[in-house]
């Protein structure tokens, strides 16, 4: 006796636009609980389920007319989940009854404001490029983690077939990335070695081409990025293409996917939903969902294992039906049948919830974060960061927890332990206790020697209600209850002993009535490089500006021409450097401006002053802020000398967070006499680099990393770790500031971990990025460089720098990123 293979998802899409209610039924059962597992992450209650059924009704609409999708039913259900939440969410703030919202068109593309620039990723953009099918194969195998014995009823292939399939697809999607990445323009040394960047992955080249591809790839860094990210395309799809699809909420979405079950009660619903609708909104609809209609009454009387028969009768109280126009048609794509409407709706959802006012708090032992007094975006675990999970039950709160550095722990170094907290519960939490347990050589900065650093805003000794305290090798922190769907976040203040052992990182427990949370760092204690000067979060931006202190002479030939960023002698080594004094204050002998505009109804959250110079002696700088007639006199905290080709140079910092906050929010800042010493190849300069808020902004995170790094000579290329950031492959802004570097040196280039970056400023050269151009100034700022780059962070975060001719002393980095899952 033979058993009937089931019919895969394609069969059944096809069998259903002919009317077989058993065959939508089918579909209904399959992809139910995925769909009630995306809608519990976005709305509460029974919501959730008015939210599936009237997804399941959209789509069957669609069918009924033609349109859908052929193969990925569970990506285009989970897109439609989100709109339809969307879209309800629209209708409720504007006060719009059903009939005069616009009609359901798949052929318009909707971005989370959270997520935007994600499709534009070389990895997304690879994806998206695929047939249907392997976009299928891969959505259930790889970012899902399904068995492809669980996949196999779905594609209408066994599980070895779905597992042939899947590699085919991951194959396909290792080529398309490659093909995005050629099309942006690589070097041209760069083509032969990506042409031929796939083979090697699987290990198909000979042991020769395979030495070149080596060599290459160690000293660029745009190569080395691309091949971990075909070395790993599994997790490059599950950081990017997860959210891509499910949004913000994936993290949720995953775990919750294997606790939904599905049943005639989510059926009931979707009719339910058809007689809610006005009848303006039934006659916009007309024949497609009057069809919908009749299936669905259908479905709920056929049992699963009866066959159903052909529908050809709309259901009775429902409008005559009309013939709609059909959606636009999507382009074809590589190796797919054209499809008959538009392809699947790509991201939409309804923006996690925002708050609006900022916390302002810091301590003596806190830095000070600008937190949120309502919800917040959730928290998502990630490879670096351990996050764990208490409390599960209705009512119940359900706590996530986070502790990650932030930047780098670094030996004989200051730096910032973050802890985050979110309630995912339904009720409030219990009074929270945060045991932070750091590792051995890593201490508590006292109270006393936080300075300026302790705050600008709120009472001393708190941050969000945070109230810490020095215990055992560790600290802990106390904070009234968390309400249900918000979260919180502390960053302390901690230094590095010289000989701190590198190993584990900061462990976590918190405790919250009879809940108990546990959480672990994956990074610990390292030998090298850059620590956080300063992190916060909410709807914050980074900001810098900077100029020189030495130019060259007026008076020699070229020199004009030089100083406007022409001709061929646009390196401080080329003059005898002589003090720039551009103010209008005879007292001072140096003295450069750069002008800064902040957002619009932004504040100032925190502002640190960097300043460097040719020699070994680092010593106080004037400054002048918009708004004051005098200038101000601040010494260094931090200093720090390297040593240059040309001879040793320093960089100095300062934290000038209370005079910037008094300043006006936006226009020209002075500095003037730094120390430094003059004549052929010397260099002096300044950088005001700031946190602010930024009321446009959707909730991101912002980190200060600063270390004075020479890159160049021996050490051609430097990697500095970004850790403590909670997003992956999400858009960020950079502000760099760089000394020493010289235009007519070609060669340098940065990177976060996704390619080659452009400078906003300058000549705008990918390869020569340190070229004596800083934000704010207009002129040639010899040997001073603060650059502006934009970027997507990838899966494991951090800031490349090489030079191949040039060697320069990184100073510092500002990163903002935008806080999705």
């Amino acid at each position: 006796m033979s058993v009937e293979p089931p019919r895969s998802d394609a069969d059944l899409l096809r069998a259903s636009a002919q009317g077989d209610a058993a065959a939508y039924g089918q579909l209904y059962r399959r992809h139910a609980a995925a769909a009630r597992a995306l809608a519990r992450q976005l709305v509460r209650g029974t919501e959730a389920e008015d939210v599936v059924a009237e997804a399941f009704t959209k789509i069957l609409d669609l069918v009924g007319r033609g349109g859908g999708p052929e193969w990925g039913f569970r990506t285009y259900l989970l897109t439609v989940v989100r709109r339809t939440v969307h879209d309800r969410s629209r209708v409720e703030s504007r006060g719009l009854a059903a009939g005069e919202f616009e009609d359901y068109d798949p052929g318009l593309p909707f971005v989370d404001p959270a997520l935007v620039g994600l499709e534009k990723s070389l990895i997304a953009r690879a994806y998206l490029s695929l047939p249907e099918r392997w976009r299928a194969v891969l959505w259930h195998v790889e970012v899902e983690r399904c068995r492809p014995a669980a996949v196999a009823p779905l594609l209408g292939l066994s599980a070895n077939g779905v597992a042939a399939l899947a590699y085919r697809a991951r194959e396909g999607l290792r080529q398309a990335y490659l093909q995005a990445h050629l099309g942006s323009q690589p070097r041209r040394e760069c083509r032969p070695v990506l042409g031929r960047m796939g083979a090697y992955v699987r290990g198909g080249l000979a042991r020769r081409d395979s030495r070149l591809i080596d060599e290459h790839v160690g000293r660029c860094e745009e190569c080395n990025g691309v091949l971990l990210e075909l070395a790993d395309v599994n997790r490059g799809l599950r950081v990017m293409v997860g959210p891509l699809i499910v949004g913000p909420v994936f993290g949720g979405y995953a775990a919750a996917l294997v606790k939904g079950t599905g049943g005639a009660a989510g059926l009931l619903r979707v009719l339910a939903v058809l007689r809610r609708a006005t009848r303006r909104r039934r006659a916009t609809l007309g024949g497609g969902l009057a069809v919908a209609a009749a299936m669905t009454t259908a479905i709920l009387l056929i049992s699963a294992d009866q066959p159903a028969g052909r529908l050809v009768a709309a259901s009775p109280d429902l409008p005559p039906p009309t013939t709609p126009a059909p959606p636009p048609p999507s382009p074809p794509q590589p190796g797919a049948r054209p499809a008959p409407v538009s392809s699947p709706l790509w991201p939409g959802a309804r923006p996690a919830p925002m708050p609006s006012p900022l916390w302002p708090g810091a301590g003596p032992v806190l830095v000070p974060s600008p937190l949120w007094t309502g919800p917040r975006p959730p928290l998502a675990p990630s490879p670096a960061t351990a996050a764990a999970l208490a409390g599960t039950s209705p009512g119940q709160a359900r706590l996530r927890a986070a502790i990650d550095p932030l930047g780098a722990l670094v030996r004989a170094q200051p730096g910032i332990v973050g802890v985050r907290l979110r309630n995912d519960g339904d009720a409030p939490s219990g009074e929270l206790a945060a045991l932070v347990d750091l590792p051995k050589g890593v201490t508590l900065i006292p109270t006393a020697r936080l300075h300026q650093a302790a705050a600008l805003h709120g009472p001393a000794g708190t941050a969000d209600g945070w109230a810490c305290r020095p215990s055992g090798g560790g600290a802990r922190c106390e904070r009234a209850p968390l309400p249900a769907g918000q979260g919180t976040a502390v960053f302390l203040r901690v230094r590095v002993d010289e000989k701190a052992p590198e190993g584990a990182g900061p462990a976590l427990r918190v405790e919250a009535g009879g809940l108990r949370v546990r959480a672990q760092a994956e990074d610990g204690v390292r030998a090298s490089g850059a620590p956080a000067r300063f992190a916060t979060e909410g709807k914050v931006t980074v900001r810098a500006v900077g100029n020189a202190l030495l130019t060259c002479p007026e008076e020699r030939v070229g020199c004009a021409e030089a100083r406007s960023r022409q001709g061929d002698q646009r390196d401080n080594d080329l003059w005898p450097m002589a003090p720039l004094d551009r103010d209008d204050d005879p007292a001072t002998r140096s003295s450069s401006a750069a002008r800064l505009v902040l957002p619009k109804g932004g504040r100032v959250v925190w502002a640190g002053l960097y300043w460097s110079a040719s020699g070994d002696r680092a010593g106080p700088i004037r400054v002048r802020p918009p708004g004051r007639r005098s200038y101000v006199t601040v010494h260094p905290s931090n200093a720090a000398v390297r040593e240059l080709p040309n001879g040793p140079a320093y960089q100095a910092f300062a934290d000038v967070s209370m005079l910037a906050a008094e300043a006006r929010r936006s226009g020209l800042w002075w500095a003037a006499d730094a120390p430094a010493v003059e004549g052929t190849a010397g260099y002096a300069g300044w950088s005001l680099v700031l946190v602010v808020t930024d009321p446009r902004e959707p909730y991101s995170q912002a980190v200060v990393l600063d270390s004075a790094t020479v890159v160049g000579g021996q050490r051609r290329r430097v990697r500095l770790p970004i850790g403590g950031l909670t997003p992956a492959a999400a858009p960020a802004r950079a502000e760099l500031v760089t000394w020493e570097g010289d235009a007519g040196l070609t060669g340098d280039r940065v990177s976060l971990g996704s390619g080659a970056l452009t400078p906003a400023g300058g000549d705008r050269d990918r390869t020569n990025v340190f070229d004596g151009s800083s934000t704010g100034a207009a002129e040639m700022t010899f040997g001073v460089d603060v650059d502006t780059v934009g970027a997507e962070l990838g899966a494991d975060p951090g800031l490349t720098i090489a030079t191949d001719k040039d060697v320069v002393l990184f100073g510092a980095v500002a990163l903002s990123v935008r806080a999705r899952s």
